[in-house]
């Protein structure tokens, strides 16, 4: 994920006292045990949770700081791009990282089930992208979260896509002065033993967790598509894995490094390895399948099978107006007339002009906490999620290069998960095709239909738009790629964003 430095900074900072606790984590095939450590960390947690209160929705936000020994892993072989990978140990080092923990103050409304997200640095600092995306999912159902500064860039700073950005030991030396980061190759032990933490139960207050996730969006996922092939087989920390928005490659884990973008090194197509431990959900939108100049998600696609779930998203991009500018003020309560414009097609971005209207279109939000839902019910019960209809493609002109999406009469992609916003659609939406600022590539674009076109799909005007919207919704609803408690929500939306509302 990427997010500008002063948004996070500024808006998104959390207003609530944290404490900080080193932890040892149950020794493991191949990795080190922590140090057992005491580090007073008064003050607020530096991680964007949103602009709401957290406490009036019932949750407590704290901080640990997690410190040991962490080990780096490499390869017995080659890095295959059948995902089959064999890690051994390759060094050992101290470090000290953080942790935020997010959690129901009521035991009672803790459903037992822990997101630990792997923290995007992709923007020179932390961000937590699956929190933005499905938070409203996690505070409704009574999950708890887990955020974990897991990488070098979050935490001392480097080389990062949004520039110098804001690592921990910038944006407040006197609260993570103290941290220490060996480099990305120790990262994935880090996240380890960041889990193992969650286990144990010693930072989650009163609460005993049954279930817990990883989680990681963008470089976070790419990263993760290296823990589930390489590391979990050895770890065997987590109960599920949700990657989200992963591009094609995926770095061995001696050559994990941010490089100033979220592609890593390795095979250009990585696909999961065919004898997964646990399930693992995969969330695809157009950007990432494509590549838009990265290597795109088609290089790795590979079937569903008992333990993958791949579903790929029509009319999304990587990140949208949803990660900028409506879910940092999303509590899930805030009127319509509030939420409504924030999702108004914009081509401003952190003071950047983009060359069009970004990506406005809320199916990733929404389809995103479905997925949640739906791998945190997987692992809960043993039933897996719906499989999902591909994106169509077709063949490029020449060989290597991406394919194409096939689109529609109105110039939507055909295939994939399908919702209203590309089944009764009031604009062309795209994973692609925009630039400005560092971040253009990613944001895709929004197109809305002029007022003859919108009258040849909808004769009757907004009535008849809304009877085909809901039509389309209430099919996603029964399918699964959308939650019934989202659907009187994304009704009013569709009301109150009708062109010329």
């Amino acid at each position: 994920m990427v997010r500008g430095k002063r948004v996070w900074a500024a808006l998104f900072a959390v207003m609530l006292a944290g404490a900080s606790l080193g932890l040892s984590a149950p020794a493991q095939a191949a990795v080190a045990q922590p140090a057992t450590a005491l580090i007073a960390a008064p003050g607020s947690p530096f991680l964007g949770l949103g602009t709401f209160d957290l406490g009036a929705l019932g949750y407590v936000v704290e901080e640990y700081i997690v410190s040991g020994t962490a080990t780096s892993f490499k390869l017995t072989g080659e890095p295959t791009p059948d995902g089959a990978w064999t890690a051994q140990a390759a060094g050992t080092a101290p470090y000290a990282t953080r942790i935020v923990v997010v959690r129901p103050k009521d035991a009672k409304a803790f459903n037992g089930t822990v997101a630990v997200e792997w923290l995007n640095v992709t923007g020179g600092l932390d961000a937590g992208p699956d929190w933005t995306y499905s938070h409203r999912e996690m505070l409704r159902s009574g999950y708890a979260y887990v955020g974990v500064s897991a990488q070098k860039v979050g935490v001392e700073g480097g080389q990062s896509l949004g520039g110098a950005g804001m690592p921990l030991k910038k944006a407040n030396p006197a609260r993570y002065g103290t941290l220490s980061h060996p480099g990305d190759t120790f990262s994935f032990d880090i996240f380890s033993q960041a889990g193992q933490a969650v286990k144990s139960g010693k930072v989650l207050g009163p609460l005993k967790a049954r279930h817990v996730l990883a989680t990681g969006e963008s470089q976070s996922a790419v990263f993760m598509t290296t823990y589930v092939d390489a590391i979990d087989p050895l770890a065997r920390v987590y109960d599920g894995f949700y990657i989200h928005s992963r591009f094609g490659g995926a770095p061995p884990p001696e050559a994990a490094a941010m490089r100033g973008g979220p592609n890593g090194r390795g095979p250009s197509g990585v696909k999961m390895r065919a004898d997964l431990r646990v399930p693992v959900m995969t969330l695809i939108s157009e950007t990432d399948l494509i590549g838009s100049g990265l290597s795109g998600f088609w290089t790795a696609r590979q079937p569903d099978n008992a333990k993958l779930r791949i579903w790929e998203m029509p009319g999304t991009a990587h990140v949208d107006n949803y990660m900028f500018f409506v879910g940092g003020f999303d509590s899930g309560s805030a009127p319509m007339d509030k939420i409504a414009p924030l999702w108004k097609p914009t081509d401003a971005l952190f003071g950047a002009k983009m060359a069009k209207p970004i990506n406005a279109a809320p199916q990733h939000h929404y389809v995103a906490m479905a997925a949640m839902s739906a791998l945190e019910s997987w692992v809960r019960t043993g039933r897996a999620p719906p499989k999902a209809a591909r994106l169509e493609t077709e063949a490029a002109a020449k060989a290597g290069e991406a394919p194409k999406l096939v689109p529609d009469a109105q110039g939507n992609s055909k295939g994939g998960i399908r919702t209203p916003w590309v089944d009764a659609p009031t604009a062309r939406l795209s994973g692609f095709g925009n630039t400005g600022g560092p971040f253009g590539f990613l944001v895709g674009t929004t197109e809305p239909f002029d007022a003859a076109t919108l009258a040849k799909l909808y004769p009757g005007g907004k009535a008849d738009y809304l009877a085909k919207f809901d039509a389309s919704l209430a099919q996603a609803v029964k399918a699964g790629f959308i939650l019934k408690a989202d659907a009187p929500e994304i009704r009013a939306l569709a009301a109150a964003n009708w062109p010329g509302a």
